[in-house]
């Protein structure tokens, strides 16, 4: 049942550096910001959907697809400051602001209530973000964001680099609790509490954010709890042309697996 204390916000932006326009190009018969949308909507605690942009493309399409539309500064930086400012606009009771990156089509909306669901449960969790369980080769690459994590699933730290660092080589590798090995892939997909939120936006870079290139660990400094819900993988991204292609094939085994109606 949606919760009405949960807003999803997809920031969209037409410009992407690799690949621009990317939010508009057909994927299975509609747009991957269609997908997105869907995905969002589809999931059982957000009672509302709305798409952040500065684009008129963007808006048209984000209407189309059944999201209200935002429309904010062309002048963020990043997509929280964008997610911030819906942020300050929307009614007190909205709680809880879910930032769904429009470039991920493949995201189950289970996924999104799993990172949503911590908020609405534990008053201790300021923030929730997913993580699924990756071998160590897959670990090495640097394009893939690693946590680790406290025994109450809490971020400690994120990194483009393999961690933990597996120093007995020789030995058994060690297994996280419940299973699997202890490197764990980040997605970027995040619940925050509202005031949360907007105190993030507000501050400013931190130096092991600077260093690492990633934002989320301006909360960690900042003494913030991020909570790591672990899933299964949610599919690939969108970033390049390339993945256009991986995102349509997984869609396309995704929808021959179901189970035949009838």
């Amino acid at each position: 049942m949606a919760d009405p204390r949960v807003a999803v916000v997809i920031p969209a932006r037409y410009g992407a550096t690799r690949f621009p326009g990317k939010l508009l190009a057909p994927l299975g018969g509609c747009s991957v910001l269609a997908h997105v949308i869907a995905r969002a909507r589809a999931a059982t605690l957000p009672s509302t959907v709305i798409v952040a942009t500065d684009d008129d493309r963007i808006a048209a399409e984000a209407a189309r697809a059944g999201a209200a539309v935002a429309r904010t500064s062309p002048a963020h930086p990043s997509g929280t400051d964008r997610v911030a400012e819906v942020a300050r606009t929307l009614p007190e009771t909205v709680e809880v602001l879910v930032n769904l990156q429009g470039d991920e089509p493949c995201i189950p909306p289970a996924a999104i209530d799993r990172c949503t669901a911590p908020l609405l449960t534990d008053k201790t969790v300021d923030i929730a973000t997913l993580a699924h369980i990756v071998d160590e080769a897959a670990a090495q690459d640097p394009n893939a964001v690693k946590v680790v994590c406290d025994l109450k699933s809490n971020a400690l730290y994120f990194s483009r680099h393999p961690i933990p660092f597996m120093r007995d080589r020789g030995a058994d590798p060690p297994v996280a609790m419940g299973g699997g090995t202890l490197y764990r892939r980040h997605i970027g997909i995040y619940a925050y509490r509202r005031d949360i939120l907007l105190r993030l936006a507000a501050l400013p870079p931190t130096p092991l954010e600077c260093a690492e290139r990633l934002e989320q660990l301006r909360a960690l400094e900042q003494g913030m709890t991020m909570r790591v819900e672990l899933v299964p993988e949610t599919g690939p991204g969108v970033d390049t042309e390339a993945d256009l292609a991986r995102a349509e094939a997984h869609l396309a085994r995704a929808a021959s697996s179901r189970p035949l109606e009838g």
